[in-house]
């Protein structure tokens, strides 16, 4: 009894961290952007503002009952993921609920979410959001590619598709998966300038462009759904690879360190790439990263 109750309370205690460390890394991207292009930029908090305000907010748009359950796929897909990557190593309140398989499991619901949005805009009627959701599908199905193919390899080679077992094999051999699957390493870092749709892969959204995208319809209560699940859709894919790559942490401050490490890549990248195109993008992820997560299949079966 006393351990499901640490379960549910470490779900719990995990989401709210997840909340404020995704929306405080969205602020400090908007920040550190800002200095490198020379302004002063919005405070870090801002994130915060803009969401309780969103919360207080009613929405008087109706366009069907899809509308309203895709904010909610979205929700539910970021909690099912942050729910299955354990956070910290060696805390019965944050060990989460992976289990044997769990790598499996999140190649598929890391893809309910953006799937049940696109069903939720495209019942609008609004040209921007059906634009938008058919480029976001386009470039899923680029970078899903060398993804899937990255973790492929790392199954392979440690014969086991657990998180925790991956996590575990670097307990014991004291080296990260960083250098002894350097190849795999290298096609996920790729494929996640495309997870996290930062320029110039934001061809989903693309203010100027398409008004956002497939959330132009949404406001209030809507927007603020779609924001929370983003920030804890974020802070569960850091986790991720952290845990994959860099063997996790055994508390807080060096999980912070490490996923805002990982964080910098693909901000940092946006602030220096113009937007592609729709067939840029696709045709970048089935280059390199696909190259690489090819030779992460041959490093894996061969060596």
């Amino acid at each position: 009894m006393e351990s499901v109750l640490y379960n549910i309370l470490g779900a719990i205690v995990t989401i709210i961290v997840a909340f404020v460390v995704g929306l405080t890394y969205m602020g400090l991207s908007r920040k550190i952007t800002a200095r490198i292009q020379n302004r002063k930029g919005p405070p870090f908090y801002q994130n915060f503002i803009d969401a309780f305000k969103l919360a207080s907010k009613k929405s008087a748009i109706n366009h069907g009952i899809m509308q309203h359950l895709g904010p909610a796929f979205l929700m539910v897909s970021s909690i099912m993921t942050l729910m299955v990557v354990p956070v910290l190593t060696g805390n019965q309140w944050f060990s989460n609920l992976n289990f044997k398989g769990d790598l499996i499991f999140l190649l598929y619901i890391m893809v309910f979410g953006p799937l049940g949005m696109a069903l939720g805009a495209g019942q609008t009627g609004n040209p921007n959001s059906a634009i938008g959701v058919t480029r976001g599908l386009t470039q899923m199905v680029g970078f899903e590619i060398p993804w899937v193919m990255a973790i492929v390899s790392l199954m392979i080679q440690y014969d086991t598709t657990s998180i925790a077992g991956l996590m575990e094999v670097q307990a014991e051999t004291g080296t990260w998966l960083i250098w002894t699957s350097p190849f795999a390493f290298i096609a996920a870092v790729l494929a996640m300038l495309g997870m996290f749709r930062y320029s110039p892969f934001d061809i989903v959204g693309a203010p100027t462009e398409l008004a956002s995208g497939p959330i132009a319809e949404n406001g209030g209560k809507y927007l603020f759904t779609m924001m929370s699940s983003g920030s804890i859709f974020a802070f569960a894919k850091l986790t991720l690879y952290v845990d994959l790559f860099l063997g996790g942490a055994d508390n807080l401050i060096i999980l912070l360190l490490k996923t805002f490490a990982i964080y910098l890549i693909p901000m940092l990248y946006g602030t220096v790439s113009p937007r592609y195109r729709t067939e840029q993008a696709v045709r970048f992820f089935w280059g390199w990263p696909t190259f690489f997560g090819f030779l992460a299949i041959i490093f894996a079966v061969f060596f």
